[in-house]
């Protein structure tokens, strides 16, 4: 039986003898496509794609190729995340173009205070809607409470962090 078709047949040696005859190779091509410092990830991600998709392979079409193509999507999904990257990366001399955020901060920290000022349930429903994301009805139903609670509830506590802000 070729090494194709034992790593079709999920082989766990025609992986490592896979690897061995394959990763130079592997590695070459990802070293043509990506930098330096990433190859030896995308190798490990070509080879770990292999194990998982083996049921795809189909052995009569060829190893090599297939190896090789699994390699050029990986080095080319690599080379996209570092692009990516990159556009949100500010360098640290380029910090020209930063917005200031202590106005943002200093937002926040008023927020957190308003909120403590409130009472535990007027501050677990003003949480669980705007930073929970959930409805009205859904805080109801998680809390075990009427509808008109949590409305009640909502309402007092933002008209006492209005005063508190």
């Amino acid at each position: 039986m070729t090494l194709a078709q034992r790593l079709a047949d999920g082989d766990e040696a025609a992986l490592t003898e896979c690897y061995v005859a394959l990763g130079p190779l592997v590695r070459r091509h990802a070293g043509r496509l990506v930098p330096d410092h990433v190859v030896d990830d995308v190798v490990q991600l070509v080879f770990l794609e292999v194990w998982r998709h083996r049921r795809r392979f189909d052995p009569a079409r060829g190893l090599e190729p297939w190896v090789l193509a699994i390699a050029r999507k990986r080095a080319i999904d690599q080379l996209r995340a570092e692009a990516r990257h990159s556009k949100r990366s500010v360098p640290l001399d380029d910090t020209a173009g930063v917005p200031d955020t202590t106005c943002a901060v200093d937002a926040a920290c008023d927020v957190r205070d308003a909120l403590a000022g409130l009472s535990a349930p007027q501050r677990q429903a003003i949480v669980l809607a705007h930073f929970g994301q959930l409805t009205q009805r859904e805080i109801a139903d998680r809390l075990a409470i009427p509808l008109g609670t949590v409305k009640a509830r909502t309402t007092r506590g933002l008209r006492r962090m209005r005063e508190l802000l």
